[in-house]
Parts: structure tokens; sequence; C-alpha cells
């Protein structure tokens, strides 16, 4: 009897079934010392808004620590409160097949969208190919060599450095390129793009980080920033 009575409390549904720690969206003693701060607490959208609003729609969800572009149709691009100008930014994202969002940086809500002022790497579960924004691309503007982004379902991580002394993007840790913003070779790849037509684009000198939520499904954690002196 008391071997059927504990193995019964081993193997209990509470035990079986109990859902597991989640180990994300929170920072370690190192990186609290480097600087760094969470934009996404996973529990809330605290710190975020929907562009040109004070609140944020039902198609962004939250479960289980992961912040989610659910409902494209009902959901909008978001746009930190917080303002930025020099800045580490770091964060996790899982693309639903043949979906696609973007990360863009110093928006302000002056233009109808926010890629009419800021910047945007993009996010797309599509192999690298010519004439493709797939994931990691400065769209319009830079394109890598290579392809260092993992399929729809899995976790990847982008990195994206905006300093005065020089920027890059990195996918799952490997650098895509560097780029200076308002230099020269900036200046000429923006006067080919889209994005000419635009006075302020890329030109702010600081502003909102902006999720893009109206194009896929996508899923977003670890969403982190470390400001810099340059």
């Amino acid at each position: 009897m008391l071997a059927l009575l504990v193995a019964s409390a081993v193997l209990s549904p509470q035990s079986v079934f109990a859902a597991p720690e989640v180990t994300y969206n929170v920072l370690s003693a190192d990186e609290k010392k480097a600087g760094w701060a969470l934009l996404f607490d996973g529990k809330s959208t605290k710190g975020w808004t929907n562009y040109r609003a004070k609140t944020v729609n039902k198609g962004w969800t939250i479960k289980e620590g992961v912040l989610k572009c659910s409902n494209p149709a009902e959901a909008g691009d978001l746009l930190t409160e917080g303002s930025y100008k020099w800045f580490d930014l770091s964060i996790e994202f899982n693309m639903d097949k043949d979906q696609n969002s973007g990360i863009m940086f110093h928006v302000d809500e002056s233009e109808q969208y926010p890629w009419m002022t800021g910047p945007e790497v993009q996010i797309y579960d599509h192999k690298l190919q010519a004439g493709v924004e797939s994931t990691g691309l400065m769209y319009q503007l830079y394109r890598p060599l290579d392809d260092a982004a993992k399929p729809a379902g899995e976790w990847n991580r982008l990195d994206l450095r905006i300093s005065g002394e020089g920027c890059f993007t990195k996918i799952n840790g490997k650098k895509y390129y560097d780029f200076m913003l308002g230099s020269e070779d900036w200046n000429a790849r923006v006067a080919k793009s889209k994005f000419a037509q635009f006075k302020n684009f890329g030109k702010l000198g600081k502003g909102s980080i902006a999720i893009q939520g109206d194009h896929g499904v996508v899923a977003f954690r670890n969403i982190k920033i470390r400001e810099l002196k340059s």
C-alpha cells in the first residue's frame, strides 16, 4: 500500500503536467551590470503602444512569456514609449511559415506609418534570394552575403547596434553588414530606395523602437536594450 501511495504521488497529474519554468525575459546579473534593460516584461505590454495610439490592439497577445502578433488584421505596429539614440538591441523572434515582420528604429509619429521615419530590419521566412527582402536585411538598403536565419517554428535572435561610431546587424550571432547613419554610402542607398521621398527617414537621430504588426504571425521574447553613450 505504501508503495502504491508513493507511486501515485510521483505520477500525479500535477507533477507530470507541471508547466515548465519560464527562463526568458529576465536579465542576468552581468547584463544588469552592463546596462541592459528589458523592453518586454513577459507579462504585459507595459511600455508599448500601437502607432499613434495610447493602447495596444487585441491582435497582440501574450502567453507563456511570449509577445505575439496573433492576428495581423487586428494588431498593427507597436511602438516603445521610450525614445533611444545610440543603443544595442537584442530580440528573439519565431515566425510561422511564410510570415514576416520587421524591427524599426529612430521612429516618431510624424508620418502616416513608422517606416516613413524609421529604417527597418526585415523578418521574413524565406531563404536569402535576390529580389527578396529576407530576414536580417535592412529593407531596400543593405543585404548580407550569407544566410544565418533559422526556418519557421524555430527561435532566431536579432542583434542591432546603432551608434555614432558604427552600426551593424547580426542574426543568430553572425554579422550581416556594417553601416553608418548619414554616411555618403547610407545617403546614396537611401536616394535609390522608396524612402528618398521622406525627408526625415533615418535622419531623426533618436526615436522609438517599433515592431511591425500588420504583415504576419510572428512571436517575440527576450526584448532588451542597452543605451550607449556614443
